[in-house]
């Protein structure tokens, strides 16, 4: 293969707008592995602060220059906001730059519909795209600026076309949303056959990029994608889950892996994706998988409470698990695997785990298992005690 036939990733400018709050990444870290994911290469990076977004160009004509400027630079085919910008933005944007603009929310989206395998995974997907494409019909199709309306209409050129591609728009949206009810009742099946069979349901949940699917393959010995980058799995696996002495009391446990979650995760992808968070909110147990090693893990803690608060699950029972503990630095690694978190002003169990090596696993079983059993978990126990006590239940 030539060197021609290989593609290169799009060089892309990255721009953030600081507005004081207090997640603002000012590194643009989070977007460049978003640009990375999406296949797209961040080749420049650009933050300012302003009080306020400016109406016309969101960060107003002289930083505008400043990017035109800096994309020719580097010979960037694409600019990427960190935040969401309004069509009207957008729009004038693309025209100050003369480079396609697109915010987080649609390179959130592009990536969704580059993982979704699933036939309803693909239907949550489309049905978020559509509903982003619903409030850009002036600037997403390029035809309207060619057709005009005839003598006395209102509304000037494109009207006609535009009242028609809504029109579209609006009818694929209700399509879509039937064909996801009729997933939303088999999930509901599904549930209802493993309530009766007395089936004790934990649903994996936590940032992207938490390590939640290497954690389900680890506990079930499944053989489910996983990859160190941000949504490397969007479809809902369930797998049968063995807990040792739990067996022994008659409870089946099945363990779910849900999609990530994201600062600013779109209203429309949390709407979209009801069908599958929906096992967050039914299930009997909250495991809520965080990074221990990203220095940022209670802001994504507190981002994970947000969505979970939002679609209905704030109620469920939780419990922590800290993963990634060989990649904590030394001095920073906990003396003991298991003990509390505060959460919400609450103490939660708290479990220290590393799925890639295994060290914890056994740990969380016994403590997943005593949840199951409904009984109280063992006292703490020394990182030196691991293996043996994973020998013994697994």
């Amino acid at each position: 293969m030539s060197s021609s036939d290989i593609s290169l990733p799009a060089p892309v400018v990255l721009v953030g707008v600081d507005f004081g709050l207090p997640h603002f990444d000012a590194d643009l870290e989070e977007l460049g592995l978003l640009a990375q994911t999406a296949g797209l290469q961040p080749v420049a990076r650009l933050t300012c602060k302003r009080r306020a977004p400016d109406a016309a160009l969101f960060v107003g004509s002289g930083k505008a220059d400043e990017i035109r400027t800096l994309a020719q630079m580097h010979g960037a085919v694409e600019v990427l906001f960190d935040q969401s910008l309004s069509p009207a933005q957008q729009r004038n944007l693309e025209r100050h730059l003369e480079l396609p603009v697109n915010d987080r929310t649609l390179l959130i989206l592009e990536i969704f519909a580059q993982r979704a395998r699933s036939h309803d995974g693909k239907l949550q997907v489309e049905l978020a795209r559509l509903q982003y494409l619903s409030t850009r019909l002036v600037r997403r199709w390029s035809h309207l600026e060619r057709q005009r309306g005839g003598i006395g209409t209102r509304g000037g050129p494109g009207e006609t076309q535009i009242e028609l591609d809504r029109r579209m728009i609006g009818d694929a949206i209700r399509r879509t949303k039937e064909r996801l009810g009729k997933v939303r009742r088999q999930r509901g099946t599904q549930r209802r056959q493993r309530e009766r069979r007395e089936t004790f349901n934990i649903s994996l949940v936590g940032y992207t990029n938490a390590g939640k699917s290497t954690l389900f393959n680890a506990l079930v010995k499944a053989r489910a994608y996983a990859a160190d980058q941000l949504f490397a799995t969007l479809d809902t696996t369930t797998r049968q889950l063995y807990l040792g002495d739990a067996a022994g009391y008659g409870r089946k446990v099945s363990l779910s892996d849900t999609v990530g979650f994201i600062r600013d995760l779109p209203h429309m992808l949390v709407d979209a994706f009801q069908a599958t968070l929906q096992e967050a909110v039914d299930a009997d147990l909250l495991l809520h998988v965080v990074d221990a090693s990203n220095p940022s893990f209670p802001e994504q803690i507190a981002e994970v409470q947000r969505v979970l608060s939002e679609i209905g699950a704030a109620r469920v029972p939780q419990m922590l698990v800290f993963n990634k503990l060989d990649a904590m630095p030394e001095a920073q690694r906990p003396l003991v695997l298991r003990d509390a978190y505060d959460l919400d002003g609450q103490p939660v169990s708290r479990v220290f785990v590393s799925a890639r090596t295994g060290d914890g696993l056994g740990a969380l079983r016994e403590a997943l298992a005593a949840q199951a059993m409904h009984i109280a978990p063992q006292a703490d126990m020394p990182l030196g005690h691991t293996a043996e006590l994973g020998e013994v239940l697994s």
